[in-house]
């Protein structure tokens, strides 16, 4: 089967495969550690808090953008895309959705954060599950769009995973990826940026540093920066110049981001690392107020 199926353009058989084995590798890792993050949500009593429900709810978005790799990572081995046009749509719906959420989510933990450690307010279950199906909603609506013609989902360079077309560059791309981005990342960005900022001011003031303020930042842009700079790249060059391994990079980093995720929020918690501890060995933990990390 592979080898009646002709290389993408600008790949060599290493390429392929390597780029497939990562995404493999992201797609499984990312997944069995998000995995474990819901399972011990749903099955330990002590984790079912309202701030680590928004954990819980990053790593459901997660589990899906690990499972959107793995398809991708298949299909990458086959040298093909075996699913047709209409699975194309499906699987660049599904990954958008499953990244315009989690990156809502990261930034929605932040917010939270910054109220846990600087003006000492908790989060209410009522306004945690609110935010979580307004998160959900808001991402479909801007996957969806492209669905209706406002944007298109198609192949990415390797031809075997789908995602928002970049290629054409025209004034239906830029007028749907202005506002997108505008909403569903700058704004994030910022709430990241701003509520790390005050809670590292208040670590300073107080000398108690729970956990490092800076990484949250980091990550975030250490994953989906790149894919910004391309798609913005695209709105005033055309893309296609762009060496086709060069464009990969951006959907193999920003597949990472479920692996950083869980040990930025679930593992790094004190509060969630003493969940996923009892659920994998029975060892009780000791319950705890509030949604310390450490």
């Amino acid at each position: 089967m592979v080898s009646s199926s002709p290389l993408p353009e600008g790949f060599s058989d290493l390429d392929v495969f390597s780029l497939g084995s990562c995404l493999l590798v992201e797609g499984l890792l990312g997944f069995v550690l998000n995995a474990v993050t819901v399972v011990a949500f749903l099955k330990v009593r002590e984790l079912r808090t309202p701030s680590n429900f928004l954990v819980f709810s990053l790593a459901l978005a997660d589990t899906g953008i690990c499972m959107n790799a793995t398809v991708a990572a298949f299909s990458s081995f086959l040298r093909y895309w075996p699913y047709g046009s209409e699975g194309c749509q499906t699987h660049g719906f599904h990954g958008f959705l499953t990244a315009l959420s989690s990156i809502h989510f990261i930034a929605a933990i932040a917010w939270d954060r910054y109220h846990q450690y600087c003006t000492r307010t908790r989060l209410q279950w009522s306004s945690a599950i609110s935010l979580a199906i307004f998160i959900w909603l808001f991402a479909a609506f801007w996957a969806a769009m492209p669905l209706f013609g406002w944007g298109e989902y198609d192949y990415e360079p390797l031809r075997t995973c789908c995602t928002l077309d970049y290629s054409k560059g025209d004034r239906n791309y830029v007028s749907y990826l202005i506002p997108m981005s505008v909403f569903n990342m700058a704004i994030q960005v910022l709430v990241v940026m701003s509520s790390y900022r005050s809670i590292a001011e208040k670590f300073k003031k107080t000398g108690n540093s729970r956990f490092n303020p800076s990484a949250p930042l980091k990550a975030m842009l250490f994953c989906w920066l790149p894919y910004g700079i391309l798609a913005y790249y695209a709105a005033v060059q055309d893309a296609t110049l762009v060496s086709p391994k060069l464009r990969m990079i951006a959907p193999i980093l920003a597949k990472t981001s479920p692996t950083f995720n869980v040990f930025l929020y679930a593992l790094g918690n004190e509060n969630y690392r003493g969940g996923i501890w009892q659920l994998l060995t029975g060892e009780k933990i000791v319950p705890q107020t509030d949604n310390k990390s450490k």
